[in-house]
């Protein structure tokens, strides 16, 4: 599957931005999907995934709270919210899916993942 994210830009510290990633190629349907990011000097880490068939969420604990991941299978979408943007969320945002076919509900780390977008950048100035 391939994976194309968009919506990132630039903001300030409390605004909110809502992240795109969307899939071509195969159907998201037996996918896990998930939002990794990378910050400046830093290595890429967790931020949140969703189970092929939603029901199961996670969040790194930088963003609990804050970030909501969700996905529209019938669009092949992929969606991560983003409420009270802080500097530190400053990063590029890829987009991650892994072929679970069906069976598990995780994708948090970068050894899970099978796919990934190309990344879209956020700022958050203070």
């Amino acid at each position: 599957v391939q994976l194309q994210a968009s919506g990132g830009g630039m903001v300030q510290s409390g605004a909110s931005l809502r992240l795109s990633c969307a899939a071509s190629g195969r159907t998201l349907g037996r996918y896990c999907t998930a939002w990794f990011r990378r910050a400046p000097g830093k290595e890429r880490e967790f931020v949140s995934s969703a189970s092929w068939d939603g029901s199961h969420t996670y969040y790194s604990d930088h963003v609990k709270g804050r970030f909501t991941i969700s996905r529209d299978n019938a669009k092949n979408t992929v969606y991560l919210q983003m409420n009270s943007l802080k500097p530190e969320d400053t990063a590029v945002y890829y987009c991650a899916a892994r072929d679970t076919y069906f069976h598990s509900m995780y994708c948090s780390r970068n050894s899970d993942i099978d796919s990934w977008g190309q990344g879209t950048l956020v700022t958050v100035s203070s």
